[in-house]
Protein backbone atom coordinates (compact mmCIF):
# COMPACT_ATOMS: atom_id res chain seq x y z
CA UNK A 1 0.00 0.00 0.00
CA UNK A 2 2.95 2.03 0.37
CA UNK A 3 4.31 2.47 -2.80
CA UNK A 4 1.21 2.61 -4.54
CA UNK A 5 0.50 5.97 -2.22
CA UNK A 6 4.33 6.80 -2.88
CA UNK A 7 3.60 6.18 -6.64
CA UNK A 8 0.77 8.86 -6.45
CA UNK A 9 3.56 11.14 -5.16
CA UNK A 10 5.66 10.45 -8.00
CA UNK A 11 2.83 11.41 -10.51
CA UNK A 12 2.37 14.26 -8.80
CA UNK A 13 5.98 15.82 -10.46
CA UNK A 14 4.15 15.83 -13.56
CA UNK A 15 1.58 18.17 -12.84
CA UNK A 16 -1.84 18.55 -10.88
CA UNK A 17 -4.14 16.74 -13.44
CA UNK A 18 -1.61 13.67 -13.29
CA UNK A 19 -1.47 14.05 -9.15
CA UNK A 20 -5.07 14.19 -9.09
CA UNK A 21 -5.82 10.87 -11.16
CA UNK A 22 -3.29 8.71 -9.40
CA UNK A 23 -4.15 9.90 -6.12
CA UNK A 24 -8.08 9.13 -6.38
CA UNK A 25 -6.85 5.66 -7.67
CA UNK A 26 -4.65 5.10 -4.31
CA UNK A 27 -6.11 3.79 -1.19
CA UNK A 28 -5.29 5.65 1.81
CA UNK A 29 -1.67 5.28 3.33
CA UNK A 30 0.06 8.10 6.46
CA UNK A 31 2.76 9.94 5.09
CA UNK A 32 5.01 8.75 6.75
CA UNK A 33 5.06 5.47 5.41
CA UNK A 34 4.77 7.02 1.65
CA UNK A 35 7.81 9.76 2.58
CA UNK A 36 10.17 6.88 3.52
CA UNK A 37 9.13 5.08 0.16
CA UNK A 38 9.83 7.83 -2.01
CA UNK A 39 13.57 8.58 -0.53
CA UNK A 40 13.83 4.85 -1.40
CA UNK A 41 12.88 5.02 -4.73
CA UNK A 42 15.44 8.09 -5.16
CA UNK A 43 17.75 6.22 -4.02
CA UNK A 44 17.13 2.64 -6.19
CA UNK A 45 16.59 5.17 -9.24
CA UNK A 46 20.51 7.01 -8.25
CA UNK A 47 21.72 3.19 -8.05
CA UNK A 48 20.54 2.40 -11.73
CA UNK A 49 22.20 5.09 -12.92
CA UNK A 50 25.11 4.42 -11.19
CA UNK A 51 24.79 0.69 -12.86
CA UNK A 52 23.90 1.78 -16.31
CA UNK A 53 27.25 3.96 -16.45
CA UNK A 54 28.78 0.60 -15.54
CA UNK A 55 27.14 -1.04 -18.58
CA UNK A 56 29.52 -2.88 -21.19
CA UNK A 57 30.14 -1.29 -24.53
CA UNK A 58 28.40 2.08 -22.99
CA UNK A 59 32.44 3.73 -23.93
CA UNK A 60 32.47 2.61 -27.20
CA UNK A 61 28.65 4.36 -27.58
CA UNK A 62 29.69 7.83 -26.30
CA UNK A 63 32.63 7.87 -28.54
CA UNK A 64 30.16 8.59 -31.58
CA UNK A 65 28.82 11.89 -29.57
CA UNK A 66 30.30 14.99 -31.41
CA UNK A 67 31.71 16.29 -28.34
CA UNK A 68 32.80 13.02 -27.08
CA UNK A 69 35.35 13.12 -30.28
CA UNK A 70 38.43 14.42 -30.68
CA UNK A 71 38.40 15.64 -34.85
CA UNK A 72 36.37 18.21 -35.58
CA UNK A 73 32.69 17.63 -36.73
CA UNK A 74 30.33 19.38 -38.40
CA UNK A 75 27.86 19.53 -35.07
CA UNK A 76 30.99 20.74 -32.57
CA UNK A 77 33.56 23.05 -32.58
CA UNK A 78 37.13 21.16 -32.51
CA UNK A 79 37.70 23.00 -29.20
CA UNK A 80 34.54 21.71 -27.37
CA UNK A 81 35.32 18.37 -27.17
CA UNK A 82 35.29 16.42 -23.53
CA UNK A 83 37.22 13.31 -22.30
CA UNK A 84 34.01 11.01 -22.10
CA UNK A 85 35.93 8.37 -20.42
CA UNK A 86 34.64 9.91 -16.82
CA UNK A 87 31.27 9.59 -18.09
CA UNK A 88 31.60 5.74 -17.43
CA UNK A 89 33.65 3.38 -15.30
CA UNK A 90 34.40 3.78 -11.40
CA UNK A 91 34.61 7.24 -11.32
CA UNK A 92 31.56 8.07 -13.35
CA UNK A 93 29.71 5.91 -9.97
CA UNK A 94 31.68 7.79 -7.96
CA UNK A 95 30.16 11.15 -8.90
CA UNK A 96 26.54 9.94 -9.27
CA UNK A 97 26.94 8.41 -5.60
CA UNK A 98 29.16 11.42 -4.45
CA UNK A 99 25.64 14.18 -5.16
CA UNK A 100 22.87 11.58 -4.06
CA UNK A 101 25.18 11.17 -0.52
CA UNK A 102 25.79 15.09 -0.70
CA UNK A 103 22.08 15.59 -0.48
CA UNK A 104 21.15 13.06 2.10
CA UNK A 105 23.90 14.35 4.24
CA UNK A 106 22.50 18.18 3.70
CA UNK A 107 19.02 16.70 4.61
CA UNK A 108 20.29 15.37 7.85
CA UNK A 109 21.48 18.03 8.89
CA UNK A 110 18.43 20.53 7.73
CA UNK A 111 15.92 18.00 9.74
CA UNK A 112 17.89 17.71 13.28
CA UNK A 113 14.97 18.17 15.98
CA UNK A 114 12.50 18.07 13.95
CA UNK A 115 9.41 16.67 16.30
CA UNK A 116 6.30 16.67 14.93
CA UNK A 117 5.23 17.90 11.08
CA UNK A 118 4.26 20.73 12.41
CA UNK A 119 7.56 22.53 12.21
CA UNK A 120 8.41 24.51 9.40
CA UNK A 121 10.56 22.13 8.13
CA UNK A 122 7.61 19.75 7.41
CA UNK A 123 7.05 20.14 3.91
CA UNK A 124 10.69 20.11 2.94
CA UNK A 125 10.64 16.46 3.87
CA UNK A 126 7.30 15.72 3.11
CA UNK A 127 6.92 17.66 -0.16
CA UNK A 128 8.90 19.44 -3.12
CA UNK A 129 9.06 16.38 -4.75
CA UNK A 130 9.94 17.99 -8.40
CA UNK A 131 12.80 20.02 -6.97
CA UNK A 132 14.35 17.34 -5.50
CA UNK A 133 14.67 15.30 -8.27
CA UNK A 134 15.90 18.68 -10.45
CA UNK A 135 18.20 19.33 -8.12
CA UNK A 136 19.92 16.00 -7.76
CA UNK A 137 19.63 15.67 -12.16
CA UNK A 138 21.52 19.00 -11.82
CA UNK A 139 24.01 18.06 -9.37
CA UNK A 140 25.01 14.71 -11.18
CA UNK A 141 25.55 16.42 -13.96
CA UNK A 142 27.32 19.03 -12.43
CA UNK A 143 29.70 16.34 -10.86
CA UNK A 144 30.64 15.12 -14.31
CA UNK A 145 33.05 18.63 -14.43
CA UNK A 146 34.25 17.96 -11.31
CA UNK A 147 38.56 17.18 -12.26
CA UNK A 148 40.00 13.76 -11.49
CA UNK A 149 42.88 14.71 -10.05
CA UNK A 150 42.35 13.25 -6.25
CA UNK A 151 38.83 12.93 -6.12
CA UNK A 152 38.47 9.36 -7.35
CA UNK A 153 41.11 8.75 -4.12
CA UNK A 154 39.64 11.35 -1.74
CA UNK A 155 36.05 9.65 -2.17
CA UNK A 156 37.38 6.20 -2.35
CA UNK A 157 38.09 6.39 1.53
CA UNK A 158 34.96 8.53 2.44
CA UNK A 159 33.04 6.04 0.76
CA UNK A 160 35.23 2.73 2.83
CA UNK A 161 34.61 4.93 5.91
CA UNK A 162 30.60 5.62 5.26
CA UNK A 163 30.38 2.09 3.88
CA UNK A 164 31.33 0.25 6.93
CA UNK A 165 29.26 2.53 9.18
CA UNK A 166 25.88 1.32 6.97
CA UNK A 167 27.43 -2.19 7.36
CA UNK A 168 26.48 -1.77 11.36
CA UNK A 169 23.42 -0.28 10.44
CA UNK A 170 22.67 -3.35 8.48
CA UNK A 171 23.75 -5.44 10.98
CA UNK A 172 21.30 -4.09 13.17
CA UNK A 173 18.52 -4.21 10.62
CA UNK A 174 19.24 -8.10 10.48
CA UNK A 175 19.32 -9.19 13.62
CA UNK A 176 16.30 -7.66 14.29
CA UNK A 177 14.73 -9.46 11.55
CA UNK A 178 16.16 -12.49 12.62
CA UNK A 179 14.28 -12.15 15.94
CA UNK A 180 11.17 -10.95 14.47
CA UNK A 181 10.99 -13.65 12.01
CA UNK A 182 12.03 -16.38 15.04
CA UNK A 183 9.28 -14.14 17.16
CA UNK A 184 6.13 -14.89 14.82
CA UNK A 185 6.95 -17.96 13.70
CA UNK A 186 7.59 -19.50 17.63
CA UNK A 187 4.97 -17.50 18.40
CA UNK A 188 2.55 -18.76 15.74
CA UNK A 189 3.75 -22.58 16.82
CA UNK A 190 2.75 -21.56 20.51
CA UNK A 191 -0.72 -20.51 19.95
CA UNK A 192 -2.25 -23.15 17.24
CA UNK A 193 0.40 -26.12 18.36
CA UNK A 194 0.32 -26.57 14.81
CA UNK A 195 2.94 -29.64 13.09
CA UNK A 196 3.24 -26.73 10.13
CA UNK A 197 4.44 -23.89 11.63
CA UNK A 198 7.07 -26.32 13.80
CA UNK A 199 7.73 -27.97 10.21
CA UNK A 200 9.04 -24.60 8.90
CA UNK A 201 10.81 -23.88 12.13
CA UNK A 202 12.85 -26.67 11.53
CA UNK A 203 13.00 -26.58 7.60
CA UNK A 204 14.28 -23.07 7.77
CA UNK A 205 16.82 -23.43 10.13
CA UNK A 206 18.14 -27.00 8.73
CA UNK A 207 18.21 -24.90 5.27
CA UNK A 208 20.28 -21.59 6.55
CA UNK A 209 22.69 -23.87 8.46
CA UNK A 210 23.03 -26.32 5.22
CA UNK A 211 23.92 -23.14 2.89
CA UNK A 212 26.15 -21.77 5.61
CA UNK A 213 27.89 -24.79 5.79
CA UNK A 214 28.16 -25.08 2.19
CA UNK A 215 29.61 -21.81 1.64
CA UNK A 216 32.41 -22.57 4.42
CA UNK A 217 33.45 -25.56 2.48
CA UNK A 218 33.99 -23.22 -0.92
CA UNK A 219 35.70 -20.69 1.00
CA UNK A 220 38.01 -23.61 1.55
CA UNK A 221 37.96 -25.23 -1.73
CA UNK A 222 38.49 -21.78 -3.59
CA UNK A 223 39.95 -19.32 -1.51
CA UNK A 224 43.04 -21.39 0.65
CA UNK A 225 45.98 -24.00 -0.53
CA UNK A 226 47.54 -26.75 1.21
CA UNK A 227 50.96 -24.58 1.92
CA UNK A 228 49.36 -20.61 1.32
CA UNK A 229 46.60 -18.40 2.69
CA UNK A 230 47.17 -18.97 6.24
CA UNK A 231 44.88 -15.12 6.33
CA UNK A 232 42.07 -16.70 4.40
CA UNK A 233 42.38 -19.85 7.01
CA UNK A 234 42.60 -18.07 9.95
CA UNK A 235 39.68 -15.71 8.85
CA UNK A 236 37.18 -18.97 7.56
CA UNK A 237 37.87 -20.77 10.61
CA UNK A 238 37.57 -18.12 13.11
CA UNK A 239 34.49 -16.74 11.62
CA UNK A 240 33.28 -20.82 11.61
CA UNK A 241 34.14 -21.55 15.42
CA UNK A 242 32.14 -18.48 16.51
CA UNK A 243 29.22 -19.25 14.80
CA UNK A 244 29.28 -23.02 16.50
CA UNK A 245 29.71 -20.86 19.84
CA UNK A 246 27.05 -18.02 18.77
CA UNK A 247 24.64 -20.90 17.99
CA UNK A 248 25.37 -22.89 21.36
CA UNK A 249 24.46 -19.61 23.29
CA UNK A 250 21.23 -19.38 22.01
CA UNK A 251 20.20 -22.48 23.35
CA UNK A 252 21.62 -21.95 26.96
CA UNK A 253 18.97 -22.55 29.81
CA UNK A 254 19.61 -19.25 31.32
CA UNK A 255 19.42 -17.47 27.84
CA UNK A 256 15.96 -19.71 27.43
CA UNK A 257 15.00 -18.08 30.25
CA UNK A 258 15.02 -14.61 29.89
CA UNK A 259 14.40 -15.26 26.49
CA UNK A 260 12.63 -18.06 25.97
CA UNK A 261 11.85 -17.24 22.00
CA UNK A 262 16.21 -17.22 21.22
CA UNK A 263 16.96 -20.17 19.20
CA UNK A 264 18.56 -21.76 16.55
CA UNK A 265 16.48 -20.27 13.66
CA UNK A 266 18.26 -16.75 14.58
CA UNK A 267 21.93 -17.96 14.88
CA UNK A 268 21.21 -19.68 11.51
CA UNK A 269 20.58 -16.27 10.28
CA UNK A 270 23.39 -14.62 11.65
CA UNK A 271 25.41 -17.53 10.93
CA UNK A 272 24.49 -17.41 7.01
CA UNK A 273 25.33 -13.78 6.60
CA UNK A 274 28.35 -14.13 8.75
CA UNK A 275 29.34 -16.27 5.95
CA UNK A 276 28.81 -13.95 3.32
CA UNK A 277 30.67 -11.33 4.97
CA UNK A 278 33.25 -13.00 4.90
CA UNK A 279 33.35 -14.29 1.48
CA UNK A 280 32.82 -10.51 0.84
CA UNK A 281 35.88 -9.85 2.54
CA UNK A 282 38.66 -12.46 1.40
CA UNK A 283 37.32 -11.41 -2.00
CA UNK A 284 38.78 -8.44 -1.67
CA UNK A 285 42.08 -10.18 -0.31
CA UNK A 286 45.45 -8.55 -2.21
CA UNK A 287 47.00 -11.75 -2.44
CA UNK A 288 46.51 -12.75 -5.80
CA UNK A 289 47.21 -16.30 -5.18
CA UNK A 290 44.35 -16.57 -2.69
CA UNK A 291 41.72 -14.93 -4.49
CA UNK A 292 40.76 -16.60 -7.84
CA UNK A 293 37.97 -13.95 -8.66
CA UNK A 294 40.62 -10.79 -8.87
CA UNK A 295 43.53 -13.41 -10.22
CA UNK A 296 40.89 -13.85 -13.37
CA UNK A 297 40.08 -10.67 -13.73
CA UNK A 298 43.57 -8.85 -13.98
CA UNK A 299 44.37 -11.88 -16.17
CA UNK A 300 42.26 -11.67 -18.69
CA UNK A 301 42.72 -9.86 -21.99
CA UNK A 302 38.93 -8.98 -22.50
CA UNK A 303 38.24 -5.15 -21.94
CA UNK A 304 34.29 -6.20 -21.61
CA UNK A 305 35.18 -8.23 -19.12
CA UNK A 306 36.85 -5.95 -17.31
CA UNK A 307 33.54 -3.49 -17.19
CA UNK A 308 31.98 -6.25 -15.93
CA UNK A 309 33.85 -6.62 -12.78
CA UNK A 310 31.18 -4.61 -11.41
CA UNK A 311 28.42 -7.20 -11.77
CA UNK A 312 29.69 -10.30 -10.51
CA UNK A 313 28.60 -12.46 -7.61
CA UNK A 314 29.40 -11.07 -4.65
CA UNK A 315 27.95 -7.32 -6.28
CA UNK A 316 25.08 -8.68 -7.15
CA UNK A 317 24.64 -10.43 -3.71
CA UNK A 318 25.57 -7.26 -1.63
CA UNK A 319 22.92 -5.08 -3.63
CA UNK A 320 20.10 -7.42 -3.61
CA UNK A 321 20.91 -7.88 0.84
CA UNK A 322 21.14 -3.55 0.39
CA UNK A 323 17.78 -2.95 -0.90
CA UNK A 324 16.04 -5.85 1.33
CA UNK A 325 17.74 -3.50 4.60
CA UNK A 326 16.94 -0.31 3.25
CA UNK A 327 13.21 -1.47 2.08
CA UNK A 328 12.51 -3.23 5.61
CA UNK A 329 13.55 -0.36 7.28
CA UNK A 330 11.13 1.74 5.33
CA UNK A 331 8.23 -0.50 5.87
CA UNK A 332 9.03 -2.31 9.38
CA UNK A 333 7.37 -0.44 12.21
CA UNK A 334 9.44 -1.09 15.50
CA UNK A 335 8.51 -4.05 17.94
CA UNK A 336 9.96 -5.10 20.86
CA UNK A 337 13.03 -6.78 19.46
CA UNK A 338 13.98 -3.09 18.69
CA UNK A 339 14.93 -2.66 22.32
CA UNK A 340 17.44 -4.89 22.29
CA UNK A 341 18.60 -4.30 19.05
CA UNK A 342 18.53 -0.74 19.47
CA UNK A 343 17.12 -0.17 15.89
CA UNK A 344 13.97 2.47 17.64
CA UNK A 345 16.38 5.12 15.73
CA UNK A 346 15.76 3.47 12.23
CA UNK A 347 12.70 1.70 12.29
CA UNK A 348 9.14 3.69 12.34
CA UNK A 349 7.61 3.58 15.54
CA UNK A 350 3.71 3.45 16.14
CA UNK A 351 2.90 6.86 17.42
CA UNK A 352 -0.11 5.80 17.70
CA UNK A 353 -2.15 8.29 15.19
CA UNK A 354 -5.10 7.10 13.41
CA UNK A 355 -6.99 8.12 10.41
CA UNK A 356 -10.66 9.67 11.22
CA UNK A 357 -9.75 9.98 14.89
CA UNK A 358 -13.08 11.04 15.75
CA UNK A 359 -14.98 8.07 14.12
CA UNK A 360 -17.32 7.36 16.72
CA UNK A 361 -17.12 3.57 16.18
CA UNK A 362 -13.61 3.46 17.44
CA UNK A 363 -15.00 5.14 20.74
CA UNK A 364 -15.96 3.38 23.47
CA UNK A 365 -12.95 0.62 22.58
CA UNK A 366 -10.87 0.47 25.57
CA UNK A 367 -7.74 0.03 23.37
CA UNK A 368 -8.15 2.94 21.08
CA UNK A 369 -6.34 6.02 21.95
CA UNK A 370 -6.92 8.50 19.46
CA UNK A 371 -4.19 10.84 18.06
CA UNK A 372 -5.68 13.36 15.70
CA UNK A 373 -4.15 13.07 12.19
CA UNK A 374 -4.52 16.02 10.01
CA UNK A 375 -5.12 15.49 6.50
CA UNK A 376 -5.41 18.92 4.14
CA UNK A 377 -7.89 16.83 1.38
CA UNK A 378 -10.31 16.31 4.62
CA UNK A 379 -10.30 19.88 5.29
CA UNK A 380 -11.22 20.66 1.96
CA UNK A 381 -13.80 18.26 1.79
CA UNK A 382 -12.18 15.74 0.03
CA UNK A 383 -11.41 12.12 0.18
CA UNK A 384 -8.06 11.38 2.33
CA UNK A 385 -5.48 9.90 0.18
CA UNK A 386 -2.53 10.35 2.09
CA UNK A 387 -2.94 11.57 5.51
CA UNK A 388 -0.85 13.00 8.70
CA UNK A 389 0.26 11.00 11.30
CA UNK A 390 3.05 12.89 12.41
CA UNK A 391 1.23 15.84 13.90
CA UNK A 392 1.94 15.46 17.30
CA UNK A 393 5.01 13.55 17.45
CA UNK A 394 7.04 12.26 14.78
CA UNK A 395 7.03 8.24 13.36
CA UNK A 396 10.86 8.06 12.94
CA UNK A 397 13.92 10.27 13.10
CA UNK A 398 14.33 12.11 10.44
CA UNK A 399 17.44 13.81 10.54
CA UNK A 400 18.64 9.69 11.64
CA UNK A 401 16.62 8.60 8.36
CA UNK A 402 18.77 10.74 6.14
CA UNK A 403 22.08 9.76 7.41
CA UNK A 404 21.33 6.20 6.84
CA UNK A 405 20.38 6.81 4.02
CA UNK A 406 23.69 9.09 2.99
CA UNK A 407 25.01 5.95 4.57
CA UNK A 408 23.47 3.52 1.99
CA UNK A 409 24.50 5.49 -1.35
CA UNK A 410 28.19 5.03 -0.45
CA UNK A 411 27.70 1.26 0.53
CA UNK A 412 26.22 1.06 -2.82
CA UNK A 413 28.89 3.25 -4.43
CA UNK A 414 31.50 0.96 -2.58
CA UNK A 415 29.67 -2.45 -3.73
CA UNK A 416 29.32 -1.61 -7.74
CA UNK A 417 33.38 -0.57 -7.54
CA UNK A 418 33.91 -3.89 -5.64
CA UNK A 419 35.71 -1.86 -3.32
CA UNK A 420 38.40 -1.38 -5.52
CA UNK A 421 40.86 1.42 -6.01
CA UNK A 422 39.06 3.80 -8.77
CA UNK A 423 39.86 4.18 -12.60
CA UNK A 424 38.17 6.01 -15.19
CA UNK A 425 39.14 3.60 -17.96
CA UNK A 426 39.13 0.58 -16.08
CA UNK A 427 42.72 -0.77 -17.52
CA UNK A 428 43.85 -1.53 -14.23
CA UNK A 429 42.28 -2.46 -10.93
CA UNK A 430 43.47 -2.43 -7.37
CA UNK A 431 42.44 -4.48 -4.45
CA UNK A 432 42.24 -2.82 -1.00
CA UNK A 433 43.20 -4.57 2.16
CA UNK A 434 41.51 -2.07 4.34
CA UNK A 435 38.01 -3.03 2.56
CA UNK A 436 38.69 -6.78 3.23
CA UNK A 437 39.49 -5.68 7.03
CA UNK A 438 36.10 -3.65 6.88
CA UNK A 439 34.11 -6.52 6.10
CA UNK A 440 35.94 -9.08 8.56
CA UNK A 441 35.41 -6.90 11.13
CA UNK A 442 31.55 -6.38 10.57
CA UNK A 443 31.36 -10.16 10.55
CA UNK A 444 32.55 -9.96 14.37
CA UNK A 445 30.65 -7.06 15.04
CA UNK A 446 27.88 -9.03 13.77
CA UNK A 447 28.31 -12.37 16.00
CA UNK A 448 29.13 -9.66 18.99
CA UNK A 449 25.22 -7.85 18.68
CA UNK A 450 23.80 -10.58 18.23
CA UNK A 451 25.16 -12.23 20.85
CA UNK A 452 24.61 -9.25 22.89
CA UNK A 453 20.87 -9.61 21.80
CA UNK A 454 20.83 -12.75 23.52
CA UNK A 455 22.75 -12.35 26.96
CA UNK A 456 21.03 -8.70 27.22
CA UNK A 457 17.89 -9.71 29.09
CA UNK A 458 19.93 -12.08 31.83
CA UNK A 459 22.43 -9.23 32.07
CA UNK A 460 20.28 -6.87 32.90
CA UNK A 461 16.73 -8.81 34.40
CA UNK A 462 15.29 -5.78 36.21
CA UNK A 463 15.34 -3.60 32.87
CA UNK A 464 11.95 -4.21 30.68
CA UNK A 465 12.85 -5.74 27.37
CA UNK A 466 9.31 -7.02 26.44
Amino acid sequence: MGLICSTAQLACLCGSTACSFCCSQCPTCRNSTSTRIMYALLLMLGTIAACITLAPGLQDALKKVPFCNTNSSNYMPSDFTIDCQSAVGYLAVYRICFIIALYFFLMSIMMIRVRSSKDPRAPIQNGFWAIKYLLIIGGIIGAFFIPERSFGITWMYFGMIGGFLFIIIQLILIVDFAHTWADNWVGNYEETESKGWYAALLGATLFNYAVAITGIVLLFIYFTHADSCDLNKFFISFNLILCVIVSTISTLPHVQEHNPRSGLLQSSIVSLYVVYLTWSGISNNSDHECNPGFLEIISGNDANARNRVAFDKESIIGLIIWFSCVLYSSLRTASKSSKITMSENILVKDNGAVRNAGDQSLIGNEDYTPVEGRNVDSEAGNEAKVWDNEEDAVAYNWSFFHLMFALATLYVMMTLTNWYQPNSNLDTLNSNNASMWVKIISSWMCLGLYVWSLIAPAVFPDRDFS
